[in-house]
């Protein structure tokens, strides 16, 4: 959307400018600031764009004429330019506004000098960003409009596609030969962790684009529900097929071995083709639009399914992990039921079964709890770091150095081309927040341009004087660069650099000398990024990721402790905000430890070792998340009660996150890891014996078993020493 979006607005710039006829130069201008205009505009609600849209024009024209004036003033304009992008960067510390107003203070600078900006050029050149600015409102607010509530919708469309996705490759586990199993769960975990991404995406969304705290409360549990639900049944399918029980781990690490296949699961069987058939129905719950939900086939599928939370419905001749996948069917046909209800509103009941009708009430249940709970209090924020620990502050000060010696060593190369030096130098700063980060944005960047500008020539050869062939192909790249941005950063710069090299031959300025200097000031500028990050208040990645990792382990402890107290019969509350702060803590941590995974780095055995910490801290956070999901039942559910011996099965748990977070935070390095007996036979000695298999206590105690084990396995990367339980 964003891509079409910016499409339309260059594209409008151009035929406004066209009509009016403007020349070439004035049109390149005119359709770089459009793209700025646009692209720089990241606020959520169409009040707060708008704002910000108003706001950049005039600093876009104070851009402008500065340029223009210090045309002829090099040390002048140099000592500016620096000053100007101190002020872009540290301006992201107000937020989405300050990041956008300095994003576009600096682009239209840079376009200024792109385009030889003199000042009696400049009443053309305002005229020509006033038309860029209004064809960017247009196409923001007109053509492609984007509001909260449309993104959220999507979003839910998305999730639902994801869903049906996993279901697909669920089903495939089922009848997948032991040759093709890691095919399988390759595509397992990758539907999985997209489904996970899509529900983040929605929990960030939920509070301006739904109308109320009650309907995104109930939005956010549904789909929480669905993401938990949706998982364990992959859990359990490939139980199934397993000579032993698998670890969730399998999930969730790369490369992970398949666990020792069992006997095939005869194709023939009626146990198999039950299996298939439901898997099949529950894929049609999920992509079956709401409004071709009528009549009564739809209603005896989700009857079916629903009916196998009872265990007189789950067929007699089934095996133990068979009996558990059917379980898991018809707690996935619930979440689905859930989900729809919550997005789509109240459906038909009139041909509902007993089992459809108690999980009615039991939403009805839920969404009067949610209604009634008042206003949970505001979360106390965190003390951000001051002066030069502030990440602003920090970066600021790092861009304007390493841009003053991109100046320098950029003047050498060209007189006229410098800027391609500072410009790569801001870009590597920009979204990274360590000298890892910045090294692997460098390298990525400047593998783009040396491809980009292969592209460019063939490309310029191709489009030779045909102008508006050269505009379309800009909009191509473009509209590419966008799309490609999210999957990969040395992608998306292959379509600057071909842009560019449009733009050149726009511009009646291209020659293959200067696509070759522009790689030159490409990997001048990483290695000034790189120095000055290295060398001007550095942050290692190492500690970085140690900085992040504390915080996982703080957000995976809280909605552990929080969730068994509320399972052991303690106060409600909201937990499943706490599981999203765990998330979001995960992702963060995820994408710091990019430059140790990456393929280019030398320390194999450390990239080894942090793909597996990762890996251990999404399987626990998938059990907090199951069990924090299982605890928000409590209040008001009759199939799930409190269980008092739940708080002191999991005191080694609580007691070994803080350890970990103390040797992390280097706070206390003498404590050790506790490990022993397993949860399930710390409860025997109560002499109350271990829950039966289908009750959902047992549930919660296999969650608790497989953090204990995931807890205590991240003391081996972590370098924190095991000791028997004392």
């Amino acid at each position: 959307m964003a891509g079409l979006r910016t499409v339309a607005a260059i594209g409008l710039a151009l035929a406004v400018l066209a009509l009016a006829g403007t020349d070439v130069t004035h049109m390149v201008a005119g359709a770089m600031a459009a793209m700025v205009g646009t692209f720089a505009i990241r606020e959520k609600t169409v009040r707060g764009q708008a704002l910000t849209l108003a706001l950049g024009l005039p600093v876009a024209l104070a851009a402008m004429a500065l340029g223009a004036l210090l045309h002829s003033r090099v040390v002048a304009g140099d000592l500016f330019f620096i000053a100007l992008i101190f002020g872009a960067v540290y301006s992201r510390r107000f937020g989405d506004r300050g990041t956008a107003l300095g994003l576009i203070g600096f682009q239209v600078y840079f376009v200024s000098l792109f385009v030889n900006a003199t000042v009696d050029q400049l009443p053309r050149l305002f005229a020509t960003l006033a038309v860029a600015f209004v064809c960017s409102a247009v196409a923001r607010f007109l053509l492609v409009p984007e509001t909260p509530q449309r993104v959220l919708g999507r979003l839910r469309e998305a999730f639902r596609a994801r869903l049906a996705q996993l279901v697909t490759a669920q089903t495939r586990l089922l009848d997948a030969p032991p040759g093709e199993l890691d095919d399988v769960l390759d595509d397992l975990r990758r539907y999985t962790a997209r489904l996970h991404e899509t529900a983040l995406m929605i929990q960030a969304r939920l509070e301006d684009g739904t109308r109320d705290e009650a309907t995104a409360a109930l939005i956010q549990r549904r789909v929480a529900d669905a993401e938990v639900s949706a998982e364990r049944l992959g859990m359990l399918l490939l139980n199934a097929r397993s000579a032993e029980r698998a670890d969730t781990l399998t999930l969730h690490l790369p490369g992970a071995p398949v666990p020792a296949a069992g006997p095939l699961l005869p194709r023939e069987d009626e146990t198999t083709a039950t299996l298939r058939r439901d898997l099949g129905a529950l894929h049609l719950m999920v992509s079956r639009p709401a409004d071709a939900n009528r009549g009564t086939a739809v209603a005896h599928v989700r009857n079916r399914l629903l009916g196998y939370r009872d265990e007189e419905a789950i067929p007699p001749g089934a095996t133990l992990a068979a009996q558990d996948v059917f379980r898991g069917i018809g707690e996935a046909a619930r979440a689905v039921m859930g989900l729809r209800l919550a997005l789509d509103g109240p459906q038909d009941e009139s041909d509902d079964s007993p089992a459809t009708t108690r999980s009615r009430e039991e939403f009805d249940a839920e969404d009067v709890s949610i209604t009634a709970e008042k206003e949970a209090p505001a979360k106390e924020e965190s003390e951000e770091p001051k002066g030069l620990r502030r990440p602003t502050t920090r970066a600021a000060f790092q861009v304007a150095v390493g841009s003053s010696l991109a100046i320098v060593g950029g003047e050498f190369l060209s007189t006229q081309r410098w800027y391609w030096a500072v410009l790569t130098c801001w870009v590597v700063f920009l979204n990274t927040a360590s000298t890892g980060e910045i090294v692997v944005k460098g390298y990525r960047r400047l593998l783009g341009t040396v491809l980009g500008v292969v592209a460019g020539v063939a490309l310029a050869g191709a489009v030779g004087n045909h102008t508006w062939l050269a505009f379309v192909l800009v909009l191509l790249c473009v509209f590419a660069m966008f799309f490609t941005a999210p999957l990969s950063y040395a992608l998306m710069s292959f379509f600057v650099t071909a842009m560019l090299g449009l733009l050149y031959t726009l511009l009646n300025t291209y020659s293959f000398d200067v696509l070759i200097l522009r790689i030159e000031e490409t990997a001048l500028g990483a290695a000034c990024g790189i120095i000055a990050a290295m060398l001007v208040l550095p942050v290692k990645t190492d500690r970085r990721t140690d900085e992040l990792l504390g915080t996982v382990l703080e957000r995976l402890g809280e909605v552990v402790a929080g969730a068994v107290e509320q399972l052991s019969g303690g106060p409600a509350m909201d937990l499943l905000d706490k599981a999203r702060d765990l998330d979001t803590a995960l992702d963060d941590l995820r994408a710091s430890t990019g430059p140790l995974t990456h393929p280019i780095t030398p320390l194999r055995e450390r990239r080894q070792n942090v793909r597996y910490l990762v890996a251990l801290l999404e399987t626990s956070a998938y059990h907090a998340r199951s069990l924090a999901a299982t605890a928000e039942l409590v209040p008001y559910s009759k199939r799930v009660g409190a269980d008092p011996r739940l708080g002191r099965a999991a005191r080694r748990i609580d007691h070994n996150i803080d350890v970990l977070v103390a040797h992390v935070n280097e706070t206390d390095t003498t404590g050790s890891v506790e490990s022993g007996a397993s949860i399930a036979a710390m409860l025997e000695t109560d002499g109350l014996g271990v829950p039966a298999a289908n009750t959902v206590t047992f549930r919660v105690l296999r969650h608790l078993q497989r953090l204990d084990e995931g807890i205590t396995g991240l003391a081996r990367p972590l370098n924190v020493p095991v000791g028997p339980r004392k």
